[in-house]
């Protein structure tokens, strides 16, 4: 259920996107309050689970993860015990930085971000030995033409 925002909730979502890391004071500026109200906001942000975690964003290619792969799964079993099994190894490959179920021909998608096509190839080799997969399909992507963790508000 969506949570209803004003137009200075909004405004301040907006500050925080574009850079978690500035002074309540200068997003109270930005958005036309002052300081207080600006911070009871964003606690009830917290609290409505409107904000979770803060982090920090990386550059995968500087760290040296140069290749990102989108991996298309298809799959013959439905059965709960093997969906368990599936995504627990999902969740322990710190390689897997995106996991979609999808509705159509294709069950899962997988946003895979690993140094070269051997790195790719390992986590494949693992993840195949963990769970039985009907079909595998992976796409290099050649270039990243936009990425954004903004969400519209």
């Amino acid at each position: 259920m969506a949570v209803r925002l004003d137009a200075i909730d909004r405004k301040i979502l907006a500050e925080l996107q574009e850079d978690a890391n500035q002074s309540l004071d200068e997003i109270a500026r930005k958005v036309g309050t002052s300081r207080s109200p600006v911070w009871n906001r964003i606690r009830k942000f917290r609290r409505e689970g409107i904000i979770g975690r803060n982090t920090v964003l990386l550059d995968p290619e500087k760290l040296g993860l140069e290749a990102c792969f989108f991996v298309l799964i298809r799959t013959s079993q439905h059965e709960r015990e093997w969906q368990n099994r599936f995504l627990q190894s999902l969740m322990d490959r710190p390689e897997v930085l995106e996991a979609h179920r999808l509705a159509g021909d294709v069950d899962y998608i997988l946003k895979v971000r690993v140094r070269n096509a051997k790195a790719y190839d390992d986590f494949y080799q693992a993840l195949i030995s963990n769970v039985t997969i009907f079909n595998v399909t992976a796409l290099l992507s050649m270039e990243e033409i936009k990425s954004t963790t903004v969400l519209p508000v």
